[in-house]
């Protein structure tokens, strides 16, 4: 599924070329996504002014409202030439004054488009969103006050996202590992000091992915190549049995959430202590 990195880095990516943009139309293909697509007559002749992003969702805004677009489990955004052909799972075209379309793949159709006026927060799919990570609100203290009295396991906890968005599975798995604290602790034992090592460790895995998908952008313009997504060398997720990459030790895998996750039983504990090798 698209994480949070991916859908930013998208959002890079189709910003220069929709912004400034007006719509002079659309096609709609399938209209039966996760929720029937809701594009309003109302967008047509309008221009785009931002492309911004509320956790998982891409919101376009212009002066009648903003569609919200969802990539789903395998979707994808891309800016092509109007006479661009279809693919099977090309489900919606944005066309837009410049000739060239906004066009929204989904294989499994778990996406969305939808719209709203006015407030674009007060939306049913954001009203009840946490804070962003990458944003000013997000920090070790706000997540040792909003986990006070949670038992739920630490890891299911950042990955809440009415606490915070956009921190997915593999996210969590190895942000937990950078600051050195075990995913099933429950979410009210960890100490202060140890979110606060988390919420850096949060930080820093999204923004370098974020990096690493910045240098993939060119993907978003024409009909070949990946759509911005990348590969990284990952520490825990997905390397059950394999030596941990810092002191050796045999990774062991968890079942949380009915989600696997992966740990370092000597990296990583209760209270956020890296041990030394």
């Amino acid at each position: 599924m698209p994480e949070l990195p991916e859908v930013e880095t998208t959002r890079r990516g189709i910003a220069p070329w929709v912004v400034g943009q007006t719509v002079t139309g659309w096609t709609i293909r399938n209209p039966h996504l996760r929720w029937p697509v809701d594009i309003p007559d109302t967008l047509r002749g309008q221009p785009v002014h931002t492309v911004g992003r509320r956790g998982k969702y891409l919101l376009i805004g212009s002066p009648a409202g903003y569609l919200i677009v969802h990539l789903g489990m395998s979707g994808s955004l891309r800016i092509l030439e109007g006479a661009t052909p279809p693919l099977t799972h090309d489900h919606v075209d944005i066309e837009l004054a410049s000739g060239r379309i906004l066009r929204l793949n989904d294989p499994r159709r778990f996406g969305c488009v939808l719209f709203q006026t006015g407030d674009v927060e007060t939306h049913w799919l954001l009203k009840h969103l946490g804070v962003e990570p990458l944003g000013n609100e997000f920090s070790g203290d706000y997540l040792f006050e909003k986990s006070r009295k949670r038992k739920v396991a630490v890891k299911n906890f950042i990955m809440d996202s009415k606490v915070v968005v956009g921190v997915g599975n593999i996210y969590a798995a190895e942000a937990l590992f950078m600051a050195g604290i075990r995913p099933g602790t429950g979410a009210g034992r960890i100490p202060r000091h140890a979110y606060e090592q988390l919420a850096v460790a949060i930080r820093e895995v999204l923004m370098r992915s974020v990096r690493q998908g910045g240098t993939t952008l060119r993907d978003f313009v024409g009909s070949d190549g990946n759509p911005g997504y990348f590969k990284q060398q990952l520490n825990v997720y997905g390397r059950q049995g394999e030596p941990c990459r810092v002191c050796g030790t045999g990774l062991k895998l968890q079942i949380l959430g009915q989600r696997s996750t992966v740990y370092c039983p000597n990296c990583q504990t209760s209270q956020g202590f890296r041990p030394t090798k």
